[in-house]
């Protein structure tokens, strides 16, 4: 993965690394749109083309909203009333208020939201490496409850690379030292790359209450830069799951 000058050393990676996931991120958060854990802008332009038509939305909520990407490049651009980013990071939270000074800034565990039927719109982008398996259900059910009837919670969702080749290695590396780093050390620093199957992450989602469904994020749309795989398949599914009416 490549850092920008703008970015981070290796040195404040490792602080970053070795604080809570919490400090971690209080830490890198003036550095971080420099990094390439952002969500780049192509696949937040291609979200934001692909719920348009499933609109108007009123009111939008971005669980997790770190420095305010997903606030500025989605939900500015297909809700029609108030845009709120909630995160559990004083430090990205203040720099999405610079960024975004016209939206609602709320700090708070995604694991409990403190909304109740509140959102036409929730998404979410780059954070479900942060919450275990096992944390899912309870994210998931607390979104579901922030959300409105008939409300959509979408996200997009990378298909996974191929076995066997480099980025496949990359990120069961990367899994692996993390794995040990938690074992060795706490307060924990929670961020798995390979925990998020699209069928578990559905499955998840229908026990708390969602019908859900996928679109690509096409290529041919002219915001929908995200790719093909050489197979012909997508390389970003966005998922989209819908509270009951």
């Amino acid at each position: 993965m490549f850092i920008s000058r703008e970015g981070p050393g290796l040195a404040e990676l490792a602080r970053q690394a070795l604080s809570s996931t919490q400090r971690g991120y209080d830490l890198l958060a003036p550095k971080f749109d420099a990094t390439p854990f952002r969500t780049p802008d192509a696949v937040l332009d291609a979200t934001a083309h692909a719920l348009r038509p499933l609109g108007p939305f009123g009111a939008g909520l971005d669980v997790c909203c770190g420095t305010g990407a997903g606030v500025e490049r989605v939900l500015r651009r297909v809700c029609t009333e108030r845009v709120t980013g909630v995160d559990f990071s004083a430090g990205m939270l203040a720099e999405a208020r610079r960024a975004v000074p016209d939206a609602e800034w709320v700090r708070a565990d995604a694991r409990a939201l403190p909304f109740r039927d509140a959102f036409e719109l929730a998404v979410s982008f780059g954070a479900f490496g942060h919450f275990l398996p096992d944390e899912r259900p309870a994210l998931f059910a607390r979104v579901h409850d922030a959300l409105r009837p008939g409300g959509l919670f979408a996200f997009p969702v990378a298909a996974p690379p191929r076995v066997g080749s480099l980025q496949y290695w990359t990120l069961w590396g990367f899994d692996a030292a993390m794995r040990v780093r938690n074992a060795l050390r706490r307060p924990q620093f929670v961020m798995y790359y390979r925990t998020f199957r699209l069928p578990d992450v559905r499955r998840d989602l229908a026990a708390a209450g969602f019908t859900v469904s996928t679109l690509p994020l096409d290529p041919l749309d002219p915001l929908g830069r995200a790719g093909r795989l050489p197979d012909g398949t997508p390389r970003c599914r966005l998922v989209l799951a819908r509270r009951a009416a």
